[in-house]
């Protein structure tokens, strides 16, 4: 039997099905460490699959030129912290926080396997690159849904610290910033963000490329969850709107997106039995969302500092943050 056979049977296997057939690669995964591929599925309970299989490269070719050890680790981790997140979490999603069911999910030295629902055939095949105010919401709906489900839950087995750009595991993005008082205040901000009330689980990577729309655009699932772990909710709140907005719009927009949030996060928390707390998590988390910005801010300018995610949108509330640590 072929590797390919072999491989083929093994996702046979977690779907229950007579055999596969790959149709097509939907992406390349970052830095070739893998593909993630639409599998048809014969005789089992499913027309198709998607498959996200990482195969770890001998080599390490950064496109920004950020080859290491730490960098490969990080990779790995990355990768046991999404499959622990699909066996043991991704169940106790709501309908209001969708995330694809896995079938099965395997390791072996230096290779990844899960194989997931395909979220296409399950009514969410839009992909939205310029989404309109009703479809940010609809993001940040599913993320107050989200965070309300897994609120002070500990993250065992995922990143005890969630997202991909925290401080400890960025030493090298950290040593290159040469923007000095938000250098120094990195430790604080961090610190802050990590020990503020009313930790929960957040999806670490929420940018708009990471959800699937509803052909309405009025429901949402979400995909990828290699840096899922503990943390702040407005950790993704403020990833996300970066990742939708430019410089203007997000003065624009930020108390009109932050206010529907924490609503929806409130009725979702209520639908739970925990109303008596949203209040309270709003006053904690409110004024995290400048800290949250600020951090993914002090990243990006280590990272890659010609990025046009550094506007004066994210300068003014940085030097609002420095501002208030200092004071």
């Amino acid at each position: 039997m072929t590797i390919e056979e072999q491989f083929n049977e093994v996702i046979s296997d977690f779907v229950g099905a007579q055999s596969v057939v790959k149709i097509a690669d939907i992406q390349s995964l970052w830095n070739d460490y893998g593909v993630i591929s639409r599998f048809g599925v014969v005789g089992g309970k499913v027309d198709s699959v998607v498959v996200k299989q990482v195969r770890l490269p001998e080599g390490n070719n950064h496109p920004r030129g950020w080859n290491s050890a730490n960098s490969h680790q990080r990779k790995i981790m990355s990768y046991q912290v999404e499959i622990a997140w699909y066996q043991q979490y991704s169940s106790q999603c709501c309908a209001q926080s969708r995330v694809p069911k896995c079938y099965g999910a395997a390791m072996a030295p230096n290779q990844f396997l899960m194989v997931l629902e395909d979220l296409d055939a399950a009514g969410f095949s839009r992909r939205v690159n310029q989404p309109s105010l009703a479809e940010m919401e609809s993001c940040l709906a599913w993320l107050a849904h989200f965070h309300a489900r897994f609120m002070q839950q500990q993250p065992k087995d995922l990143w005890q610290i969630g997202t991909y750009w925290h401080l400890a595991t960025r030493p090298d993005e950290w040593a290159a910033l040469d923007d000095l008082a938000l250098k120094n205040a990195a430790e604080k901000i961090d610190q802050r963000l990590n020990e503020c009330g009313y930790q929960t689980l957040v999806h670490g990577d929420a940018k708009l490329a990471n959800f699937c729309f509803s052909g309405s655009g009025a429901e949402v699932a979400a995909v990828d969850f290699q840096y899922v772990g503990g943390g702040c909710g407005m950790k993704d709140v403020a990833y996300f709107i970066g990742s939708c907005l430019d410089e203007d719009d997000c003065e624009r927009y930020q108390d009109r997106l932050l206010d529907f949030y924490f609503v929806t996060l409130s009725h979702a928390l209520s639908g739970q039995g925990q109303e008596q707390i949203s209040a309270d998590i709003e006053r904690v988390w409110r004024p995290m969302f400048a800290l949250a910005w600020t951090d993914f801010h002090r990243f990006i300018k280590g990272w890659s500092p010609g990025h046009w995610k550094i506007h004066g949108y994210s300068e003014r509330l940085a030097q609002q943050v420095l501002a208030d640590l200092n004071s």
